[in-house]
């Protein structure tokens, strides 16, 4: 059932960003920052805008979701569960050595997962495959492939870029989560990517800028990428790392670590 209340989408991307913490503190491992900062573009895309059946995981008509940035799985893992694709229960097994949500996504193993992703840099060449596989095959399927900033470096995504271009896909949607920091700090001192925006227009992608972190825009942007024809579309979802946790929020060094006692306390009381 597609959600269209933006109060309701609105509440579920807190419920994801609650389970969020409650994984990565669980665990006491995991990328908080990065999945908290790209739960509301889930929430929009599982709720709102694709044409999936969690009662039939691999139908074939399906629209794809490629996580390329796989370390943010705690993200896909807490909107898969609030979809009704496995229990909210199996969170707790979150990179539990017997779990099967491990700290990336295992397309052989969680109902919901369309690839393995965690390798930076290869899921635009896998989500160009599958919709290539669409319009070959005349499925009608969209496919919608969520990329980091900072993966932006990784060379692949570029080559990948000009295949998307070239054989015209415009049944691809490519999200980058631009919240401006990664591992080894902010995106312009590690290697500036300087016009996002500019990079995929030469590449041939129609481009949408958004604020990622607001619900109304980010639908009229996923709407706008639909009607495009003859290209594929690139949504630079301008974010906020850590958003909604405040000492998570804008901090590199939430990228990949898991909150104390008293931290994972006040997340949830501010997560209310």
């Amino acid at each position: 059932m597609k959600i269209v209340s933006c109060e309701a989408l609105e509440k579920i991307a807190k419920d994801v960003r609650r389970e969020i913490i409650e994984e990565v503190y669980g665990a006491q491992s995991g990328h908080p920052g990065g999945s908290l900062s790209c739960a509301d573009i889930l929430t929009v895309l599982y709720f709102n805008q694709m044409n999936i059946n969690p009662k039939k995981p691999n139908d074939e008509g399906r629209d794809r979701f490629v996580l390329s940035k796989g370390h943010c799985s705690p993200a896909l893992y807490a909107t898969l569960a609030q979809k009704g694709y496995f229990s909210e229960k199996k969170l707790n097994e979150f990179r539990k050595i017997d779990g099967i949500l491990q700290g990336h996504p295992d397309m052989n193993k969680i109902p919901g997962v369309d690839m393995s992703s965690g390798s930076l840099g290869q899921g635009l060449s896998v989500a160009n495959g599958m919709a290539l596989s669409s319009k070959m095959g005349k499925m009608g399927y969209r496919v919608y492939c969520l990329l980091g900033d900072g993966e932006l470096e990784e060379g692949q995504v570029w080559e990948a870029a000009m295949t998307s271009s070239k054989y015209k896909l415009d049944n691809l949607c490519v999200i980058v989560d631009n919240n401006g920091l990664q591992i080894d700090g902010d995106i312009k001192d590690v290697k500036n990517l300087d016009d996002i925006e500019g990079k995929f227009e030469k590449f041939g992608f129609n481009v949408i800028t958004v604020n990622g972190n607001k619900i109304p825009d980010l639908i009229k942007a996923f709407d706008k990428a639909k009607t495009v024809k003859g290209k594929p579309t690139a949504i630079v979802a301008i974010t906020t790392k850590g958003k909604g946790v405040s000492f998570m929020e804008n901090k590199a060094e939430w990228h990949g670590k898991a909150p104390s006692e008293e931290q994972f306390k006040i997340a949830m009381e501010e997560l209310k």
